[in-house]
């Protein structure tokens, strides 16, 4: 019962931020959302009973992608 309530919080938390990634206009705040999006799927992962999958997802996905997008962006002008 309450794994199935964790999983719902998580799911709901992928997909508000999500739509976040959408409707920000700013991009650091749109990467930092994406980020968020990352690590709660790194999350769901490790709790569908894929710890391999949870940390490259963790160590690709929400932090050295997260980390390119602050460059890209460091190199715009707002």
């Amino acid at each position: 019962m309450i794994e199935l309530i964790l999983h719902a919080f998580i799911l709901t938390g992928m997909i508000i931020s999500a739509i976040l990634v959408f409707t920000f206009k700013d991009l650091v705040s749109a990467a930092v959302a994406f980020g968020l999006f990352s690590f709660l799927l790194a999350i769901e992962f490790y709790l569908l009973q894929a710890p391999d999958v949870a940390i490259a997802e963790a160590a690709i996905g929400a932090g050295l992608t997260s980390a390119a997008f602050m460059i890209a962006i460091r190199g715009t002008v707002r």
